[in-house]
């Protein structure tokens, strides 16, 4: 199944869609706005946020220590363990209904899509407000029922995150949001860690839900560098979705394994790349290339002059390069037919001389 976001397509036999995350790497308006630049720069489909609304509300216990990677040497990959406060790291990302709206025009200025993650009921409501054409929903709520049918009921595309979930758990979710009238769904396979552990990636998995689940696929990658990202291509992915940053050494969650702006206009680059050498699931052969094929194929050559009348079978002839005459494979159908001329030795048999 193929869904259809503004102008373009996403599904098997379209462009891969990509989507840049700037919802655990941005730090207020300002630096947003340059995360989405970059994505811009880079020539990537949509850019991707996280809206939860009120911390106060979010977060029960602002003590609560959540533990990441932080990168100290870009050219050694040295990195060190950190606990910060989960309150103060939101804190950071938090921006006021105003400045989303801003996001949102900004983007739509550049022609980027606008995607954000919806965190609870009033978040859905916000992300209608703003016009947007998805709603997506994190993996540690793809429980939350009451989220799932309440983002479905929207009719925008609903985005899962499967994370830890079970394919069970997945299906679950997939078809609770069908029940609810929404049949624009994309899977996302999501590998547990940030950055993601090479044990942890699981690439299978996305053939998995590609033949359980007749929506789009698609691959969040939480990986550095984007070696990862073409193996999902090749199996299947019609989503790719990648953390960038502005800063990989910056002291937060997630910008260890984010791409800087250079590295964001080559992961595009490579991708377009990639997705012209996959070519198509057929093989077409154009004029030009049986014509190449020809000058490397064998055919018919006389070693012998011969006589109008003869028979084909009884002339002694060699299977030579290039290949202009009566192939190899032909000859069974034609040995035993007549030469219709004499015909002088090293002649390239052709059909036309024959009867």
């Amino acid at each position: 199944m193929n869904i259809k976001l503004g102008k373009k397509i996403i599904g098997d036999s379209h462009p891969t869609f990509i989507v840049f995350e700037a919802g655990a790497t941005h730090s207020g308006l300002k630096n947003a706005k340059a995360l989405i630049h970059i994505a811009h720069e880079a020539k990537a489909d949509a850019i991707k946020f996280q809206y939860s609304g009120d911390l106060n509300k979010t977060i029960t216990d602002k003590n609560l220590k959540f533990e990441y990677e932080i990168l100290l040497n870009k050219k050694t990959g040295k990195s060190k363990k950190v606990k910060e406060s989960l309150f103060n790291i939101l804190k950071r990302r938090f921006l006021e209904k105003s400045e989303w709206l801003e996001l949102k025009k900004y983007c739509d200025k550049l022609g980027l899509a606008f995607f954000v993650t919806a965190g609870n009921l009033n978040a859905v409501d916000f992300l209608v407000k703003l016009k947007l054409s998805t709603i997506k929903i994190a993996s540690c709520d793809i429980n939350y029922f009451q989220l799932l049918k309440y983002a479905a009921k929207t009719k925008k595309i609903i985005q899962i995150d499967s994370g830890l979930a079970t394919l069970d758990e997945v299906r679950t979710a997939y078809e609770l949001i069908k029940k609810n009238g929404n049949k624009n769904i994309i899977i996302h396979h999501c590998p547990e860690g940030y950055p993601a552990k090479i044990d942890r990636v699981n690439l299978k998995f996305i053939t998995t839900l590609k033949k359980n689940f007749k929506c789009p696929i698609a691959f969040s990658d939480h990986s550095p560098g984007y070696e990862v990202d073409i193996a999902a291509l090749s199996l299947g992915a019609n989503v790719i979705e990648k953390t960038i940053t502005t800063d990989r050494l910056t002291c937060s969650p997630e910008h260890i394994m984010s791409l800087e702006k250079d590295d964001a206009v080559e992961f595009v680059k490579t991708i377009r790349k990639f997705e012209i050498m996959m070519g198509s699931s057929e093989k077409k052969i154009d004029k030009a290339l049986k014509i190449k094929r020809l000058n490397i194929r064998r055919s018919v050559y006389l070693l012998e002059d011969v006589k109008k009348g003869q028979i084909f079978k009884n002339s002694k002839f060699e299977f030579k390069i290039p290949g202009y005459g009566i192939s190899p494979d032909k000859y069974d159908l034609y040995k035993n037919k007549k030469f219709k001329f004499n015909l002088k030795k090293k002649h390239n048999l052709k059909l036309t001389d024959l009867k």
